[in-house]
Formats: C-alpha cells, structure tokens, sequence
C-alpha cells in the first residue's frame, strides 16, 4: 500500500505535466487553425470569392451616377432627374467649417490614419464590446464609410457584417493608396447618403436650405453633417427638434477637436433651425408639368446619333449628370402657380356651391356612370367576364387613399367609385406665358397639383376655344380686305345649308336691336352673330388657312360653327398663333431648352443646334396686325375683359380675349402684353361636366382672375418693370384712319333693303362680294 501511495503522487504529477504541455499545444495549433482559416477567409474575400472588389485602375476612375439638373433662364435650380438625387462639385466649394465639422463629427483621426484607425477600432472592441459602454464612438472611417458608400453591401447571411467590413476595408486601402486626403473628402461629400433620398453635400444644401454648399453658414453645414448619424431620425424637415439637438452635438465636436471656439458655438447652438425646403422630386416642387415636358424633348435629343457619347452610347439622363439649360424664368412661375392657386380655391367652392343638391359628379348621377364604365379598371373587370352586380362590388371596397384637396392632402378611405366621384368634381386649368419676339417659354403651369393631376393641359389636352378663336376670323376678315369700320346687324339669322342653324346671343334685345356694330365693338364685346356673320362675308376655306399660317397645327373642321370656338385646340398652339399680335404678324414657335451641357460643362447641344432659326413667314400683313392689335386693346379697354380696368385697376398696356364654350365648359382667357403673351384655360377635365352658369363659367370669372392675379405680382416687382411698363407699337396714321369710326349707328332704309333676310340664308364657305358690298364698301381692295 505504502509503495502505491508513494507511486501516485508522481503519476499525478506527470500526468498534470502532460496535460499542461498538452493544453499549450491545443492552444498552438487552435490558434494557428484559426489565424490559417482567418487568413484563407481573408484571402477569400481578397480574391473575389465572395463577390468581386474593385481593383486600383478600377478606383483610378471612380464614377457615380449624376442628377441631371434642370436650370431656369436665370440659371437657378427649378428640378432634376435622378435615380439617386446627386450634384456632383469640386473640394475648393466646400467651406472650411463643413469639413471641420465631417472630421470633428466623423472620424477625428482623419488626418493620420491609412483608411482604417486601428486605434479606434481596439477601443470599439474593447469599450463596447468587453466592457458594454455604448459612448465609446465607431470605429469607421470616413474612407471607410465612402467605400460602402461607393459599392454599396451585399447580403451573405450570417457573415454579412463581417464580410462586407473586410471588403470596405480592402477597398479603403486601396483608395487612401491612390488618392489624398483632399480628394477623398470630395468624393465622400459628393456621394455620402442625407435624408430625403437625397445623395452628395450639394444636393441637400439646395433641398433643405435652398443654398449652394459654398454659401452654407456653419449651423447649416453642422445640420447636414449630423443628420449622416442616422438619415431618417435626425431628418431636419420630419424631426425638427432632434436635428437641432444633433446639430448642437456636432458644433461641441467642433469646440473639442479645436475648430471652433467655444463662445462662437454658443451663439450658433442658439440660433433656431429655419429650412428652406426645395421640392426636386418629379412630381414636386416648382414648374412640375414643365419639367415632365422637357424630359419628353429631352428624351428625343439624346437618342440622336449626332449627340451620343465619344464611347459612342447615349447619354441616360438619370446617370450623367447634365445641365439642361431652360427658357422657363423661375419667379414668373412662382406668380404665375400662386396666381392659380389663389384663384382656383375660390372658383372651386364658387362651383360645388352653385350646383347645391344637384351635383353632376354624385354616383347617382348619369354622368357618373358613363365616366365609371371608361376607368380602366371596370374595362379590367369587364374583360374578365364579370357581371355587373361583382363588377360594381369590386370596384365599392374602400381602401384608404391619399387625396388632393386646396387645403392640403387628406387621407381618407374610399372605394374605386367614391374616388371618381371625389376627383369628378375638381375643376383644372392649363396656363403658358410666352415671349412673342423669341417664342421663349416663361411660365407653364399644366394643371392644379402634379401629384395627383399628371394630364398636361397646356401641350396634351385639347379643349373648345369659344371666343378665343374670333381674333382669327376677324385676322382673316381684315387680310381679305373687309374694312375695319365695316358695321353688321347682330340680327341672329339662320343658315339653311347647315341644318337651319341659328347661332344668337347672350343678350335677348340684339333681336330687336336696330343698331348695327363696327367690327372692333363687335370683337371686344364678343358678339356671336356678328362673328359667325364676318366668317359669312370672308370663307370659312380663307379662316382655316389663316389659322394655320399663325401656327395652328390642329385640324380645324369646316363648318361655321368655328367662327363661336367650336374647334378643338391646344393652350400651347393658341399661344403661338397669339404671339403673332405682338411680333411683326409671325407666330413664334415655343421654345423650351437654350442649351445642354455635360458634366464637365461642354456645350452637347446650343441653343441654334435645338432651334434651328427657319424664315418664318409674316401671317398677314402690317396694318391687319396693328388693326387686330386696337381691336384687342378695346376687349380690355372696353369690352368683355374690362373688369381688368374697372375691377383690378391695372394701368398697364394690354391686349386680349375672353372666351366661354357652350353650356359653360370651358373657360378662356389670353392677356398680351407687348413683350408676353399668356393663355388660361380654366375647366373640367369630364367634358360632359361645366360649369352651372355663365356668371361662373365664362372667361371673364373664370380664367381672367388668374391672369390679374399675376400681373398684379409682376407690377410689384420692380424686377419686371422692363415687361410691364413697356408699350405697343403705335398704328400708323392710315391705319388710325381706317378705325375713326363711331362703334354702333342706326341701320338705313337701304341697309334694310338690299341686306339679306334676317331670318334665313345660306352660308358662303369662300368669300363673295355681293351688290351690297359692292355699294355700300364692306370690302377695301389692296
């Protein structure tokens, strides 16, 4: 026993012995297995097994995608089109205090480290990960960041963090190898990710403060740079009070690390955040419809061979980065939006309340089905076989919806068929101003909200003009030859080769009225009969070419019922044909783009090469412009349009039309000043849908508010004095001769007794001089 208890202590002690070499081995070779499978796994990653990373020539030429910037005639920033909304600009515009602030905030150790701060990144693992306290900061750089920033991450389940960590950081070797300091702060600003999907420094100092990088004060930039924490939590427009405080969090980083003192970051953290918030978005912000029709152009342009890139592919307008240089004037569209909108309120309440109960958009209405059997989503419905009872069953499920509403969007929950009894009612409008000597577009206002209204209705829609349309008969009558002191009984008659049709008047005692109108009284105080009656004397065949050589491109029927606006017609063409009254009788065809420039600010495309200059042809002569001219003068001065003297006060130099359709559907208005020319329509988009009375619906109410409305903001600013102070040309002394007429007298016994029946009478589609005009001088020969 004695020999067994002496034996065990040293087999014991052996035994531990080997174990503890043997637990030194263990750790030698699990230590190995590790740092050799570390090291394969690294090398794995490094070679591209688990995705490839971009070599050093690959980041020898980095390149993002780039906004293309639309820009106004004053080249400020009115838009973009973007996968990823960024402005891509150069270190020397990036204030001082902005890169303090990035470093400060960032990555303090900027300065001195390669791409990866492995001190940092010990006291990450120890401070956080050991001993749990959060305060410790990140251990990412900001190369690091640029690099993720860069190639974005991929998902490869459980590894994911640490495999995407590796490859940023190969890739932030590779980039501190290549680039300095300076330029990968230029790359990173340029790139890095702020709230509002918004990409680069530049692109969010428009968006939130409405101000160019090099113009942002120091509680700006630190706003931007805190907002880079976390996009959606320390959003400046979503969560005022928490950027604030974050932003008063990067100002005491700056006082720490010793660029900014801290008496100056006391007065900074004081100061409110105030935004400037700037809508970029395409179916935000300013001149929306204006901009969705420069990208249709634009669309066209780029896809022409002559423009394509030296690698011979065509620019992509989302990825390139270019500047589209516009004819639009940013604070004429401002007035001209806000004239809209102020007026459209109104009307809008004006309309619902003149129906009462009986509202034609209700769903117990015969409109209301018509318009719900050409959704496509009934025809959807249709198509698959279903039967009316399922079909309407599918389309009265509510779903809750965001919906326009003039004060404000509201989110309510509505079936498909209370929605379009919702949108049925709304009233919308489609308003241009043009340059008449260059055909410049200035203003462009499509609809009443883009967002929910994406139907243009300045170069889409096509609409009845009513009145608008008489200038032309009246252009055509006065080319022709007619006298401008011509005079014509405003007598209805009826035209028996047009299914005894008898156009009449507004007025009931024009049917017993033996006064007769000169032209100009009956142009200005738009006269039906006395307009269908011109169209009579001069053809209907010598109206249609006459709308056509001032730029008309619809087609334009036959029938006398043109002379009342029965045509179909663009805002965008009567604007052009309009131009003519105030640019040497030429119509001006509308220009949108002045140039086009690539990124790095070569000319792609000039003003000359997307709008060739081509003779353009006077439309008529001289004296008809200067005729047609105090004829248009008189509708403001005088006529159907003179509440913009009795009413708005305006002393201004100005020309134009009222117009109203049949039973009230369409409302007009075009304003001429001598250097810009402006059409308003104001309607339904369900043509089967006007307006309850004339009172409402005519010209004079409906549209003509919206042009006072913004001349009264032109005449405010001084800017503008150059456009509405300026003033028409005066008539010649022939001309002026040819007006000095009385604007009514009293028919004669032989007025009475050679002028065709009142009652009855056939329609002359081309012009004809019968004995009364041959007596009497309805006509002057050239």
């Amino acid at each position: 026993m004695n020999h067994y208890k002496n034996i065990l202590p040293l087999e014991f002690d052996k035994i531990k012995a080997s174990l503890k070499n043997n637990w030194k081995v263990y750790l030698l070779r699990g230590s190995g297995v590790f740092f050799a499978s570390a090291l394969l796994f690294y090398l794995s990653i490094y070679l591209g097994l688990w995705g490839k990373i971009p070599s050093i020539n690959e980041l020898k030429d980095l390149k993002q995608s780039q906004a293309t910037s639309i820009l106004d005639v004053n080249n400020q920033l009115i838009g973009k089109y973007y996968i990823y909304d960024r402005q891509s600009i150069a270190y020397n515009d990036f204030p001082q205090h902005l890169i303090d602030a990035l470093v400060a905030t960032e990555d303090a150790r900027f300065y001195e480290h390669h791409g990866i701060d492995t001190k940092s990144l010990f006291r990450v693992f120890f401070k956080t990960i050991l001993t749990g306290d959060d305060a410790s900061g990140g251990g990412s750089t900001i190369t690091l960041q640029l690099a993720k920033n860069l190639y974005g991450r991929s998902n490869y389940g459980p590894l994911t963090l640490l495999v995407n960590k590796i490859k940023e950081s190969i890739v932030a070797r590779r980039i501190e190898s290549i680039y300095s300091k300076k330029e990968i702060l230029t790359f990173y600003l340029n790139t890095v990710p702020f709230p509002d999907n918004t990409f680069g420094i530049e692109s969010a100092a428009l968006k939130f403060f409405n101000e160019h990088t090099k113009a942002l004060s120091v509680t700006q930039s630190a706003t931007l740079i805190g907002s880079l924490k976390a996009n959606h939590s320390f959003n400046p427009r979503l969560f005022p009070e928490k950027s604030k405080s974050r932003r008063n969090v990067v100002l005491q980083q700056m006082v720490k690390y010793g660029y900014l003192e801290a008496d100056s970051a006391s007065i900074a953290m004081e100061k409110p955040l105030i935004l400037d918030y700037q809508h970029f978005a395409p179916n935000q912000g300013l001149a929306p419809y204006f901009r969705e029709a420069i990208k249709k152009q634009l669309d066209s342009i780029l896809h022409q061979n002559k423009y394509k890139k030296p690698n011979g592919k065509y620019y992509n307008l989302y990825r390139d980065g270019l500047k589209v240089y516009t004819t639009l004037d940013n604070t004429l569209q401002k007035y001209a939006e806000q004239a809209m909108k102020d007026r459209m309120a109104k009307l809008q309440k004006q309309y619902e309340n003149a129906y009462g109960k009986n509202k034609p958009w209700l769903t117990n209405k015969p409109g209301f089905e018509l318009a719900l059997k050409r959704l496509k989503k009934y025809q959807r419905l249709k198509a698959s076989n279903l039967s009316e009872k399922e079909i309407l069953d599918s389309l009265s499920k509510p779903r809750e919806q965001e919906l326009f509403s003039w004060d404000g969007s509201i989110s309510k929950s509505l079936s498909t068929r209370d929605s379009l009894s919702y949108y049925l009612k709304f009233l919308n409008t489609g308003l241009i101003s043009m340059e008449p000597s260059t055909g410049a577009v200035r203003a462009y206002v499509g609809g009443i909200d883009y967002r929910y209204f994406q139907y243009d209705h300045v170069s889409q829609s096509k609409r009845q003009v009513g009145s608008t349309f008489k200038p032309i008969v009246y252009t055509a009558a006065i080319e022709s030859g007619m006298n401008p002191c011509t005079y014509f009984s405003p007598k209805a008659v009826t035209y028996t080769d047009y299914e005894d049709w008898k156009p009449t008047n507004a007025s009931v005692k024009d049917s017993i009225n033996t006064l007769n109108y000169s032209l100009k009284y009956a142009l200005s105080n738009s006269i039906n009969t006395v307009a269908v009656k011109v169209l009579h004397e001069t053809g209907i065949e010598r109206v249609i070419d006459q709308a056509h050589a001032m730029g008309i491109k619809s087609n334009i029927e036959s029938v006398p019922s043109i002379a009342l606006g029965s045509s179909n017609l663009k805002v965008i063409e009567l604007c052009e044909a309009y131009t003519s009254f105030v640019n040497e009788s030429k119509p001006s065809k509308p220009v949108f783009i002045r140039k086009i420039e690539t990124n790095d600010g070569k000319v792609l495309a000039s003003y000359t090469d997307l709008n060739p200059k081509q003779p353009v042809e006077k439309a008529y002569s001289d004296a008809t412009r200067q005729v047609m001219l105090e004829f248009l003068k008189a509708t403001v001065n005088e006529g159907t349009a003179r509440r913009l003297r009795s009413t708005y006060q305006f002393k201004n130099d100005i020309a134009g039309k009222t117009g109203t359709t049949q039973d009230n559907k369409d409302g007009w208005f075009v304003g001429i000043l001598p250097q810009l020319v402006t059409v308003i329509w104001v309607g339904n988009d369900n043509q089967q849908i006007g307006f309850s009375n004339t009172a409402i619906g005519q010209g004079a109410n409906s549209a003509l508010p919206i042009f006072a409305n913004y001349l009264r903001a032109l005449n405010k600013d001084a800017h503008y004095n150059s456009l509405t102070k300026s003033s028409f040309e005066t008539p010649s002394d022939k001309v002026t001769r040819s007006l000095d007429c009385p604007p009514t007298k009293k028919e004669s016994f032989l007025e009475r007794l050679f002028e065709p029946s009142p009652d009855k009478t056939e329609f002359n589609k081309k012009r004809k001089k019968g004995i009364f005009s041959w007596l009497f001088g309805k006509y002057k020969d050239e």
